[in-house]
């Protein structure tokens, strides 16, 4: 196949593309390569994938490492330009990874996340249906949860009532899709990811944030005193669960039901591990990981946070029998062992 996938020089869109190459099939990468967070860390990713760190800026650049890998610079905003490499790419499938992130920065900007998550979006699923894609995986986000509180969190349960504007703004996305899979049968899939982490992770989550502070022996702000649960999900589970979903993407079900009653062919998945982790547990598997200890602020549970997340995954152990299981010890030794190779600290 030939995917098209948006935010291919951000941590999950690098990965997937990383994956779906070695499976032999054809990437077009799409990436604005904004500064929200370290250029430098995004070019690496691309350069790891054979993109040339000095051709980035070009209109298009050919990997030196996989022939048939071709990035764009461009932002989904940017209309004309995306509607441009679907007509010369005319991708098979298109996964949207690309987004402004963050939930406390969309207190900072929002306008980031309406150009990005609202506006990008539309122009993404519009140019799948007038070039004739009909398979469409998007990144939606376990934020859109909100405040509830009943554990684990279902496909099933109401998520009108978001707390953040990130989270509002990956609602959008899903109505919309929704919306376009009944009006023109384009096969959506939503993905919910629960708190992702590993190696070339971004610098403004957690696991990055603590390894950071533990290399420079700084203080780290601990938010809600430490008493957050998070149903952390390492990267290769991530990319397993959304390489699943691009082979086999949404189809119309044989009967309504309260969540699709237009018999569209829609999804949403979670693609979390099940499992939640105590924050406390996670800086101690990152301090022995490291060989180092936090100095740690405790703070109040920031606005637009959520104290726990935890992910229900019975659709997708039904419908792709995958379940992701990787461990928060093995998972964050990896991430340790590539910071410290990357930043090149000693061992």
């Amino acid at each position: 196949m030939k995917i098209l996938i948006t935010g291919t020089a951000g941590f999950i869109g690098f990965h997937l593309a990383e994956r779906l190459l070695q499976d032999g099939h054809s990437i077009v990468g799409v990436d604005q390569v904004n500064d929200y967070y370290d250029v430098q860390l995004k070019k690496d990713r691309l350069a790891y994938s054979g993109i040339s760190a000095e051709k980035v800026l070009a209109q298009c650049v050919v990997s030196n490492k996989y022939p048939n890998y071709i990035f764009y610079q461009a932002s989904l905003e940017d209309k004309s330009a995306i509607y441009s490499i679907f007509e010369k790419e005319q991708p098979d499938a298109v996964c949207n990874l690309a987004a402004q992130a963050g939930v406390r920065y969309s207190l900072e900007n929002p306008d980031a996340y309406i150009q990005s998550n609202i506006i990008g979006f539309q122009n993404i699923i519009e140019a799948c249906r007038h070039y004739g894609v009909d398979n469409l995986s998007y990144a939606s986000s376990s934020s859109v949860y909100g405040g509830n509180k009943s554990l684990p969190f279902s496909t099933e349960d109401r998520v009108d009532s978001p707390i953040s504007l990130y989270a509002a703004t990956k609602k959008s996305n899903e109505l919309v899709a929704h919306t376009y899979s009944h009006l023109f049968g384009i096969r959506t899939t939503g993905l919910r990811f629960f708190t992702v982490y590993g190696p070339w992770g971004r610098p403004d989550m957690a696991l990055f944030l603590f390894a950071e502070a533990i290399r420079k022996g700084e203080p780290i702000n601990v938010f809600n005193h430490g008493n957050m649960l998070r149903d952390f999900t390492y990267i290769d589970d991530i990319v397993t669960g959304v390489v699943n979903v691009i082979l086999k993407p949404a189809k119309a079900p044989e009967n309504k039901s309260e969540l699709n009653p237009t018999k569209a062919p829609y999804k949403i998945y979670n693609i979390g591990n099940n499992n939640p982790v105590k924050l406390m547990d996670f800086i101690q598997a990152i301090e022995d990981a490291f060989g180092g200890k936090l100095k740690m602020n405790m703070m109040e549970l920031q606005p637009g946070d959520v104290p726990s997340t935890y992910a229900n995954v019975d659709d997708l152990v039904r419908d792709f029998n995958y379940k992701p299981d990787t461990s928060i010890k093995i998972g964050i030794e990896k991430f340790i062992s590539w910071y410290k190779e990357y930043y090149k600290i000693s061992i």
